[in-house]
């Protein structure tokens, strides 16, 4: 690469480093409290457990505590009592089947290049970032057994751009984050269709502390 083209890119990657963090850090934030919908409560309360499997590399700037804090987020719109200290009467299980994700718009990239990097300038993406993400979530009771199973797939884009984008160092983080986002939102309605039977099921059981030599292995 030409020294001036090979210049101009550190100098871009820099300032698209630099200028985002923060706009970053907000919009994973966002996007893990999105779910701001009055709770519906109807579901007694669930100990949470999260398999993020690929998605906890699935990108080069992987945060696992982020796919945490958003299950959690969205497990307790559906809990009657979610305090900690209260009696637990079955397990969520949220699965991350597959995670992928994918960089796009290496065209843009050369343009820039070509250029000077002027386009970045005024604004313009220097690429996406994709992630598809399909998760199932998994109402389990107090024996240990699957009463309830709800699929859900997110795809996300997020563009690197000056501005109005994303710093390529942080960009791979939101993708992964609003893909997950994207697919707990297609699981919410298929559990609120059944809150009132798996309560049923889950009271009936009984709380997990009277049971003993639960597995929740696949």
């Amino acid at each position: 690469m030409p020294q001036p083209y090979r210049f101009a890119l550190l100098i871009l990657c820099a300032s698209l480093t630099l200028n985002a963090c923060k706009s970053t850090e907000k919009a994973v934030f966002r996007t893990i409290r999105s779910n701001n919908s009055v709770a519906l409560g109807r579901l007694p309360n669930l100990e949470p457990v999260l398999e993020a499997g690929p998605l906890t590399v699935s990108s080069e700037d992987g945060y696992p505590d982020d796919a945490v804090k958003a299950f959690r987020q969205e497990l307790s719109y559906h809990l009657a009592e979610p305090r900690e200290d209260s009696v637990r009467y079955g397990y969520a299980k949220l699965l991350v089947i597959q995670g992928e994700q994918q960089r796009t718009g290496h065209f843009f990239q050369a343009i820039q290049m070509l250029t000077l990097m002027t386009p970045s300038l005024l604004a313009l993406p220097l690429e996406w970032y994709r992630t598809r993400v399909k998760a199932e979530m998994q109402i389990i009771n107090a024996r240990g057994e699957v009463i309830g199973s709800y699929v859900g797939e997110g795809r996300s884009k997020v563009r690197v751009a000056m501005y109005h984008g994303y710093g390529q160092g942080k960009a791979a983080r939101l993708a992964d984050i609003q893909g997950l986002r994207l697919a707990l939102d297609q699981i919410r309605p298929q559990l609120d269709a059944d809150a009132d039977t798996l309560r049923t099921q889950l009271l009936s059981t009984g709380p997990v502390e009277e049971v003993i030599g639960v597995s929740l292995g696949h």
